[in-house]
């Protein structure tokens, strides 16, 4: 069966964190994976830190990954079909755009670039080239996020949505953080904003409209946001559609959000997501107007749920397509645009604006 899937060999730039998620997720063996994912390269500034991120996140695999001491020859590797950019936001652009150059695939994390006018540039790049690309905004991927789009906009369980709070808040310590940290240089998209509070703002734009994109309606966009030493600690949006409905939605980066992160109202009832931030969802619970206990659903995630975005590159490679349907490209220029805006009437600029 195994023989029908589809394979994907994995360049890995950069060796923080968000890298580390990924790759352990790609090797979670499960029943009802879509693909088969292989960790082919490791891009680090040098080959002691990828090796030493290798040793600590891939212990006991048959199969290590080459290392290199440079993004370039992770571009370069000929046995590498797509390149997993997670580096931090500001160096985004560059990442892609040299991955492109050489030909390759693309999953490059979220926020995408720092405004839309890059995220253009690394889209005209990769249309001229003929790959696939594709913001990773792994959270819209999650079953339980297509579950409560089906809930919301088709069976219309809460009848009209009429308003919808998201608040990603955690507390990252920022005045402990030197200069050079990504949470507080300006250059790397430094701020709430790009970092978690596009996460409240994706909850709010899934929510709030049925229509991703070129489908998508657009909204009013209302902002303000608290800056310290230029950089943005809170920022709250307020989404106005032209039907009257609101999203109100918001990040911190000096408290922390409660386990319910996310309210839906509609004319009928009321919808609440719970999870342990804003990115990852275990759960959510619709209250029917009338009805005294609301009906909750669950969903299993093993690890932290980066293999259903990877899975789904996976078999959209494989069918030829160069976007994704779920976080097609008129969708990352339409956020993009957004938080360019929100940064407008906040104030928060980045040196590359």
């Amino acid at each position: 069966m195994s023989q029908s899937k589809p394979t994907l060999r994995w360049g890995i730039i950069g060796t923080g964190l968000i890298s580390s998620w990924f790759i352990q997720d790609l090797l979670i063996e499960r029943e009802n994976a879509q693909a088969i994912h292989h960790i082919q390269a490791i891009g680090s500034s040098s080959v002691e830190k990828g090796t030493n991120f290798v040793e600590t996140h891939m212990p006991g695999q048959n199969q290590l990954p080459s290392i290199y001491g440079s993004y370039e020859e992770a571009y370069r590797d000929p046995n590498v079909d797509i390149i997993y950019i997670g580096t931090p936001h500001g160096f985004h652009k560059k990442n892609c755009l040299d991955a492109i150059s050489y030909g390759k695939h693309v999953l490059c994390e979220k926020a995408f670039t720092l405004n839309a006018r890059e995220a253009r540039e690394v889209l005209d790049a990769a249309k001229k080239k003929g790959v696939f690309i594709m913001e990773a905004m792994w959270t819209r991927f999650f079953p339980l996020v297509k579950s409560l789009q089906k809930i919301i906009h088709e069976e219309k369980a809460v009848g009209d949505v009429v308003r919808v709070f998201a608040d990603f808040a955690m507390n990252q310590n920022i005045e402990s953080k030197g200069p050079e940290s990504r949470l507080k240089d300006l250059s790397l998209g430094a701020g709430s904003l790009l970092d978690i509070g596009i996460y409240s703002l994706t909850w709010g734009l899934v929510t709030l409209d049925a229509g991703v994109g070129e489908k998508a309606t657009t909204p009013k966009i209302t902002a303000a946001q608290t800056l310290v030493d230029g950089v943005d600690i809170g920022t709250s949006i307020i989404l106005l559609y032209p039907d009257g409905k609101q999203g109100i939605l918001t990040s911190n980066s000096k408290v922390k959000t409660p386990e319910a992160f996310c309210r839906v109202e509609g004319t009928k009832g009321h919808i609440i997501v719970e999870g342990f931030a804003g990115s990852v969802p275990a759960s959510f619970t619709v209250y029917k107007d009338g009805e005294a206990e609301g009906k909750r659903y669950e969903f299993e995630r093993p690890g932290k749920g980066f293999y259903w975005e990877a899975d789904a590159v996976a078999l959209d490679i494989a069918a030829g397509k160069v976007e994704s349907g779920t976080m097609p490209w008129a969708e990352t220029i339409r956020v993009m645009e957004i938080m360019d805006e929100v940064r407008r009437q906040g104030g928060a600029k980045f040196p590359q604006d």
